[in-house]
């Protein structure tokens, strides 16, 4: 067979040749630049009480809190933060108040301090969680609320 014959090849499958060698040149260079960007955009670490180095319990929230709360110039004690718990969640990060008027506005009360989305959202501390019920995150807007509406959360002594 002249050697002609044996290694023929349409323009076609030469250009489709070209094409994935092309490709998948572009595609391993592609690599290491999508690699690095999606690792330059991790999502950053937010304060929790293990994060800190306490205990995950309400005691540990509350300590961590306060380590953050000092870090951003909030003022509070840890005894009126206990006592504001206790009387608004008893304890419960993912108590929910479903009957009052904020409820029924759409808007319930959640986690420790029983704090409504947009307070949350906007007394919110840089740092912590977005999630209402994470306790710190909680704990720590809800003191921020309570410093620039009452002064600290310590001259809070009932519902605010």
């Amino acid at each position: 067979m002249p050697a002609a014959a044996q290694h023929r090849r349409t323009r076609t499958s030469r250009l489709a040749r070209k094409l994935a060698v092309a490709g998948t040149g572009i595609a391993v260079l592609a690599l290491p630049v999508i690699g690095a960007t999606s690792a330059s955009a991790a999502t950053p670490t937010v304060a929790t009480a293990t994060s800190l180095g306490y205990a995950n319990t309400l005691d540990g929230w509350i300590r961590a809190s306060l380590q953050v709360m000092a870090q951003n110039g909030i003022p509070g004690s840890y005894d009126s933060i206990y006592r504001n718990i206790i009387r608004e969640s008893s304890g419960n990060p993912y108590a929910i108040n479903n009957w009052d008027s904020n409820a029924a506005a759409g808007t319930p009360s959640k986690g420790l301090l029983q704090v409504i989305d947009p307070t949350f959202q906007a007394y919110h501390v840089s740092g912590t969680s977005w999630d209402p019920y994470d306790p710190v995150a909680n704990i720590t807007a809800a003191c921020n609320y309570a410093a620039q509406r009452y002064g600290s959360i310590d001259n809070v002594w009932g519902a605010y």
